[in-house]
């Protein structure tokens, strides 16, 4: 702030640090206890692996390879990359598909098949509901600033699981 001698007072405009003080880690907090019992992490934890389950090994090769879910004349499955899985049902592939867009190598399926339709919705909802928070917690920053976001918050998710 600069005085000028009329009394007017001038003010600079705030540094890019002034403007947003929180640190990429304190808006990846932020996010997460917003979240919090529909953080991906925790329903995965306190839904899934409390029941019955058989394990899953995914073809998640890089971080980001597209996720497709394909209704074929064989059935459904789901397209990680190039690699192609056959799934029992939608509700699997939509299950699955969560844990392969956030780069999970290995998951945990339940083996009661009417409850894998209400945890993919779960986990969908979870996951739409953490790329909203995210575009609303950053505000106006810029583009750079929401990809280092969802990549960390992305990379926190897979660790926990």
């Amino acid at each position: 702030m600069t005085k000028t001698g009329d009394g007017i007072v001038l003010s600079a405009a705030p540094r890019q640090s002034e403007a947003h003080p929180s640190s990429l880690t304190q808006v990846v907090e932020e996010v997460k206890a917003r979240l919090g019992e529909l953080w991906l992490p925790r329903i995965y934890c306190d839904r899934i692996l409390t029941i019955r389950t058989r394990s899953h090994q995914l073809h998640v090769t890089a971080k980001k390879a597209d996720v497709e879910i394909q209704h074929t004349l064989l059935g459904v499955e789901l397209k990680i990359g190039r690699h192609r899985m056959s799934c029992p049902d939608l509700a699997t592939a939509r299950y699955l598909a969560v844990f392969a867009r956030a780069g999970c190598m290995d998951v945990a399926v339940p083996y009661d098949i009417s409850r894998i339709s209400r945890l993919a919705d779960e986990l969908e909802s979870s996951w739409h509901r953490m790329l909203l928070l995210i575009e609303h917690v950053a505000g106006r920053r810029e583009q750079a600033f929401r990809s280092r976001l969802r990549n960390l918050l992305i990379a926190n998710a897979r660790r926990e699981i």
